[in-house]
């Protein structure tokens, strides 16, 4: 596969099925991923990968204390700037209009709505989940190295025939998470990713969000 169709083809899958992912197949997508770049080569990332029976433990204790604190521990960053201006607003917005308008789940559906986020948590049932911290002490140069290793892990799993769906929603589950795969505290959790085989029948997996124009973004000088 090509790289340009890796990036293409991958999407945010929000529906797997319960085909196996092999711990062999989870290894060849990190062992390509590593040759990311990082400046310095500090290679800042660290992963914690959880699947089988150690994934069902997992979800049954995120569902378990969802009943007693619904919106996690708190997130140890923002997940967006607090007042997010346009056109980032509109691009955001009108992903998750057109997320739910493939559910067909109108606005005014708050109950709906909130039945799909809460799929995040049971991250849209993928076999194997993954979570990336860095460590505290770094700064913003890295946690870029961090952000690009994770793409290229979602650019590997598409070699492998695999989808995934990076998933800062599992940010505001910090202190359980560092619990679970016994993180140690100079880490900080950065977001989870499910990996498995897409639904290709499902209808949310059809949402293929649409990109701003080169012009929009880039200027050029100097040709």
């Amino acid at each position: 596969m090509k790289v340009s169709e890796a990036l293409k083809s991958r999407i945010t899958c929000r529906a797997f099925t319960d085909q196996p992912v092999s711990e062999t197949e989870v290894r060849a997508v990190l062992e390509g991923a590593k040759w990311a770049p990082s400046g310095g080569n500090l290679q800042p990332w660290h992963v914690y990968v959880i699947a089988g029976k150690k994934r069902e433990a997992f979800l049954e204790l995120i569902a378990e204390r969802q009943k007693t604190t619904p919106f996690g521990d708190g997130s140890e960053y923002p997940i967006y700037p607090k007042d997010l201006k346009d056109p980032y607003k509109a691009r955001r917005f009108k992903c998750g209009e057109d997320m739910y308008a493939t559910l067909k789940v109108p606005r005014e559906d708050k109950t709906g709505r909130l039945m799909q986020f809460a799929r995040n948590f049971r991250a849209f049932d993928a076999p194997v989940i993954l979570f990336f911290a860095i460590d505290r002490q770094m700064g913003i140069d890295q946690w870029a190295d961090l952000g690009m290793f994770t793409q290229s892990v979602m650019l590997m799993a598409r070699e492998q025939g695999l989808h995934t769906a990076a998933q800062e929603a599992w940010a505001i589950w910090p202190k359980a998470i560092a619990e679970f795969v016994n993180m140690p505290e100079e880490l900080m959790l950065f977001c989870g990713m499910g990996l498995g085989h897409m639904d290709e029948t499902a209808p949310i997996n059809s949402l293929r969000t649409d990109r701003a124009p080169l012009e929009e973004w880039a200027s050029f000088s100097g040709f």
